[in-house]
């Protein structure tokens, strides 16, 4: 798109991946670009999600790729597709940020690192001409139309001509995402889904304790913080197969990767029931038949826990998590506890706090905004990123579609200004 002239000014309003991406575009456009951040620097989610090793975007097929986004993907499939993982990388390795495919199929930096990343994306946006300013917490617009800020300074008030609002969900409040938004847009009648954490761990109901209080003391003290490697996990009912991967017993019930893939459908069963079960292979790489011919043999003069490391592979967290989920009577019956070993259930009663969410579900519904992410109810205002009512897993999903949403809203308001004068 040639350069708006003459050159306008548009304020964004967040400095996650989606603000800095809207900003990167508007900046091509020719634009005056102003971002906002409540925070002492910009990009500090991002940051601490790429602390242990920055997962990028995943290598999956496209096909595959775009049904991780669940009930959004009609809408996010056509903004994915246009910067899609192959495109997002090269973007990334012409920051001078070279990638790998790790074993799992998720892409990452050759470094592990966010920072590095951003510093050379702050560099080059700063370089185009974009002017940050931090400590400028939004809370709302003035009677004129310009955004209002709350500052060390005082209130400060800002005109544009056009808006992109990429505040994003409301987890990692300390970070600046604490979802503080909402009241201010359903203030001016714009629909926002409840914001309701996503990829998060679960509270578990064990029996050996009293409901909703998570394992029992002696379970928690030896094994929360262990993980559990090398199972398949499914929701009790739901016909899908199941999933295999990790997961990590926590204080009071279960997360990791394995859970958040599995995060929206949870929360659907627990919306719908109250309560719903997990169902935790211990041994994925045996059928059935052969779990209850090993679990059935002859173990003699051994324990059944040495019987079962023996026959089975099952030991440590993944034998204290059978006893602490089956009554007793269970292990003195070869079948039953063979089928608990292939479908452990673990009922979860409820999500771990929304802040100690990695993501957040809910936000502005699509419904409200045109194909360009444009408030229907707000000409010249953009919405992008985790503000948006849509969820993915982890694994590169949740930061390919918030950059793909920045572009749009970037290039939806280039749009906007160069639209013909009425």
């Amino acid at each position: 798109m040639q350069p708006v002239s003459p050159s306008p000014h548009v304020a964004i309003v967040g400095g996650g991946p989606a603000g800095l991406m809207a900003a990167e575009i508007l900046l091509r456009g020719g634009v005056q670009v102003d971002l906002f951040d409540a925070m002492p620097s910009v990009g500090r989610k991002f940051l601490l999600a790429g602390r242990g090793g920055l997962n990028i975007t995943h290598s999956e097929h496209l096909e595959h790729f775009t049904r991780r986004y669940g009930e959004r993907e009609g809408v996010l499939a056509p903004l994915v597709t246009t910067f899609d993982p192959t495109a997002l990388r090269a973007w990334v390795e012409a920051l001078g940020v070279s990638t790998f495919v790790g074993s799992s199929g998720r892409v990452f930096p050759a470094e592990m690192k966010a920072a590095p990343l951003l510093r050379a994306w702050l560099t080059r946006l700063r370089d185009a001409g974009l002017r940050i300013h931090v400590r400028h917490r939004w809370t709302g617009w003035a009677d004129d139309g310009a955004l209002r800020f709350s500052t060390p300074a005082g209130e400060h008030t800002h005109p544009a001509d056009a808006t992109v609002l990429a505040l994003g969900g409301g987890s990692w409040a300390r970070l600046g995402s604490d979802g503080a938004w909402v009241p201010l847009l359903a203030a001016r009648g714009i629909e926002v889904a409840p914001l309701e954490a996503a990829n998060c761990g679960f509270i578990a109901a064990s029996p050996r304790v009293a409901p909703g209080t998570g394992w029992s003391a002696h379970f928690r003290e030896r094994f929360a913080g262990q993980p559990l490697k090398s199972i398949a996990l499914a929701i009790d009912g739901d016909p899908a197969p199941m999933r295999t991967g990790e997961a990590m017993i926590s204080d009071d019930g279960i997360e990791g990767s394995l859970v958040y893939a599995l995060s929206a459908a949870i929360r659907a069963r627990l919306k719908a029931d109250g309560q719903a079960t997990l169902r935790i292979d211990l041994a994925p790489g045996r059928s059935l038949e052969r779990v209850r011919t090993e679990v059935a043999h002859p173990r003699g003069a051994r324990s059944l826990s040495s019987h079962l490391q023996s026959r089975v592979g099952i030991a440590g967290v993944r034998m204290a998590l059978l006893r602490e989920c089956l009554p007793d009577e269970a292990f003195a019956d070869p079948g039953r506890l063979a089928a608990a070993i292939k479908g452990l259930p673990l009922p979860l009663v409820a999500p771990r706090p929304m802040d100690e969410a990695i993501s957040t579900a809910g936000g502005v519904r699509f419904e409200g905004l045109d194909k360009a992410l444009m408030l229907r109810s707000h000409p010249g205002v953009f919405c992008a990123g985790e503000m948006l009512d849509w969820d993915a897993p982890t694994g590169g999903y949740l930061l390919t579609a918030s950059l793909a949403t920045g572009r749009r809203a970037g290039e939806g308001a280039l749009a906007w200004l160069a639209r013909p004068a009425r």
